[in-house]
């Protein structure tokens, strides 16, 4: 399982020109779920995702994590986390988790971030979604579980 955590002033999903979603200050969650993805993987990524120290403190350095400064998190399903870009032009998307068995372990991971408190808003899985954003900092991180033996 992948994730791209972006530290957000703000941002918002908009499907059919209609926001479907949005937060104020917190992090934005770019979620990839690949074929052999378990729950195990979710929880340890929602984990990880709630105590990262991404926030700056009085002091300028970055030891707050979305738990300490009460922030939101827009969490979006996005399979091109996924994609094997090592042959060719074209990217493949065999190890892509299906939609049917990946909507559950998205849904698992929103649902462990809510166990530690966390205000957590959606996208539309499988939406063509518009997604907007402010980046602060910028600061962005890429996490994958796999990384963690997980």
């Amino acid at each position: 399982m992948k994730a791209v955590l972006q530290r957000v002033r703000q941002a918002s999903v908009h499907v059919d020109g209609q926001i479907s979603a949005q937060i104020a200050s917190g992090i934005l969650v770019l979620l990839g779920i690949d074929r052999e993805d378990t729950e195990a993987q979710a929880t340890l990524l929602a984990r990880k995702t709630a105590q990262l120290r991404l926030f700056e403190d009085a002091e300028g350095k970055m030891n707050l994590s979305a738990l300490d400064g009460n922030k939101a998190l827009l969490v979006v399903s996005q399979f091109t986390l996924c994609a094997d870009l090592q042959k060719g032009r074209r990217p493949s998307f065999a190890k892509a988790c299906p939609p049917a068995l990946a909507k559950p372990l998205y849904a698992c991971f929103c649902r462990q971030l809510r166990q530690y408190g966390l205000s957590v808003s959606e996208g539309i899985f499988q939406a063509d979604m518009q997604v907007h954003l402010v980046n602060d900092g910028p600061v962005t991180f890429c996490l994958d579980s796999a990384l963690w033996g997980g």
